[in-house]
């Protein structure tokens, strides 16, 4: 199999940030049409975003779902963040934002993968009812939206076209997006740097291409594609034709790839990796959590679960499989040696 090899050239940043929107924090009216959105009542909508300013330099990160029902997570700091992907109910999203400190105005965009619904379904929805998070995405993401989905052309209204290699700030951070290989129309990760974190998000991808390589090994958090055991996937009930494109080089990552990658690419800087996309009908959280465990220990990693007990923290590393339908638990990542 045959790398797609981008040339990696130097760019100058793309610099979008938490002031650049303050004349746009009015809520839209709702329609008819609106769901009801339930946030902390204590902060009204109107309000001006918190400054994003480095505070004690941990990331949090959430995830409320992850698979082909929909995907949508948020990374951010103390005082500002972002979703990654749209595809899970707006109200169960800025719901469980709320529970956990997290008020609207403190989401300052939405950054795009790639343009299938089970990542952008509530895109436009969400950006129409919080004017101030904008859609980050690729031209061609943005394209891909309008051509396969029913849509009001009105969501270019607030889309910021942002290129692959090029790095942009968003809520104190620092995001790079990079290529990956998948059946949308433009598909990216992305490195995000806050302090001295790195955080990379690498789904939906059907091999791991050379950009994706270079990213994902800077990472100390990595939330990675470990979408189907093939033995389940041969023995399962899907069509030839499904498993066909489910095992293509622009399909989905096999959960013995996305552990041996990581085994192979292990440092002492690595410090959670999160499986995401995890098949409902060709995999379990236990088998995709096995192989990762396994390819670790057979490197002499030991790996802990993610739940900060004490037993974990004495391990070398985490490893979480991020629910399908419910919210993860909420995670302050924070590097060994930050204080």
């Amino acid at each position: 199999m045959s790398k797609k090899y981008i040339k990696n050239t130097r760019q100058q940043s793309i610099i979008f940030d938490s002031g650049d929107f303050e004349s746009e924090l009015e809520v839209s009216p709702a329609t008819d049409n609106d769901p009801e959105f339930v946030t902390n009542p204590d902060t009204p909508l109107t309000s001006k975003p918190t400054p994003a300013t480095t505070t004690d330099g941990a990331l949090r990160f959430i995830s409320f779902g992850s698979g082909s029902s929909g995907n949508c997570a948020y990374i951010g700091s103390e005082t500002a963040g972002i979703l990654i992907d749209a595809g899970v109910d707006a109200k169960k999203v800025f719901d469980t934002l709320a529970l956990n400190g997290i008020s609207p105005d403190m989401v300052k965009g939405v950054c795009l993968t790639h343009d299938h619904g089970d990542h952008v379904r509530y895109v436009y929805q969400i950006s129409r009812r919080y004017r101030h998070i904008r859609i980050y995405c690729t031209p061609r993401t943005l394209n891909g939206i309008l051509r396969r989905h029913n849509i009001s052309r009105r969501i270019k209204d607030y889309h910021e076209a942002i290129f692959k290699e090029i790095p942009f700030t968003l809520a104190g951070m620092t995001l790079t997006a990079f290529e990956v290989s998948h059946d949308g129309s433009d598909n990216s990760g992305f490195l995000i740097e806050y302090a001295e974190n790195k955080f990379v998000v690498a789904t939906d991808m059907g091999y791991i291409t050379d950009r994706a390589d270079f990213y994902m090994k800077q990472a100390n958090y990595l939330m990675i594609e470990s979408n189907y055991d093939d033995t389940m996937l041969t023995n399962g009930p899907y069509k030839e034709y499904l498993k066909a494109r489910i095992r293509d080089t622009k399909g989905h990552l096999d959960n013995k790839v996305a552990a041996q990658f990581v085994a192979d690419n292990y440092t002492p800087e690595l410090r959670y990796v999160f499986l995401c996309h995890l098949s409902h009908d060709n995999n379990t959280p236990d088998v995709a959590v096995g192989e990762m465990r396994n390819a670790l220990e057979n490197r002499g990693v030991t790996v802990g679960k993610g739940e900060n007990t004490l037993s974990d923290r004495a391990k070398d590393v985490q490893v979480v499989a991020l629910p399908r339908f419910d919210p993860s638990m909420w995670y302050v990542l924070r590097r060994r040696n930050s204080i």
